[in-house]
């Protein structure tokens, strides 16, 4: 099994109209043995801004304490928060500069920026990014996820209906993988306003 899905995570971030939502499963493992059903893969980085980690859970409270250090310093000198490419930017340079010892982490970020336009993107464990204008997935659950997201996603949705949309395809692809799991996280983010909600697994 590879390190990736010792821990199991599902992650999908998904764009509408000048709004994003990001998800993620609950479910925290060890290759088939559930520890936690309550561990958290998304974190905010500002009002605007969200990275989600999935892959080795300890890596990514590492990397994510690493960021928002980063990010705290940048605040300081710019008097300023990060647009999310620039710290798309900061994610791939940090992942990069250890790449012979790395991060075994695959980052979703997603944000908006000046414009309030969506932008989200992920990238591999040493700072590839791969950029899109639909929808990104990362974790043990990512294959599912594509099909589940391409067979849903339709430009421009307003925030209610992406919510559906990123709830449905969360909770059908987890369900195909039993590494990841025990409902879901999703952050709807418009400009004006942030909704956190809790899925519940359909076994709960």
């Amino acid at each position: 099994m590879s390190i990736f899905e010792y821990n199991g995570s599902a992650i999908v971030a998904m764009v509408g109209k000048n709004c994003f939502a990001i998800a993620s499963d609950r479910r925290l493992g060890v290759n088939l043995q559930t520890v936690a059903t309550d561990f958290q893969r998304i974190y905010k980085i500002h009002d605007k801004l969200f990275v989600g980690l999935s892959g080795l859970g300890t890596d990514a409270q590492t990397l994510y304490q690493r960021l928002v250090f980063r990010h705290k310093l940048y605040q300081l000198r710019e008097e300023r928060d990060m647009k999310p490419e620039t710290f798309a930017n900061l994610v791939s340079a940090v992942l990069y500069e250890k790449r012979f010892g790395p991060y075994f982490c695959q980052p979703v970020i997603a944000g908006l920026d000046d414009d309030d336009k969506p932008f989200i993107c992920t990238m591999d464990f040493i700072g590839a990014k791969e950029l899109a204008k639909d929808f990104v997935v990362a974790g043990s659950a990512s294959e599912s996820l594509y099909g589940a997201c391409e067979a849903f996603f339709k430009p421009d949705m307003e925030p209610d209906e992406l919510f559906e949309v990123v709830s449905q395809a969360l909770l059908a692809s987890v369900d195909r993988d039993c590494l990841s799991g025990w409902g879901g996280h999703i952050y709807i983010v418009t400009p004006d306003d942030i909704k956190e909600k809790i899925l519940k697994g359909r076994m709960d």
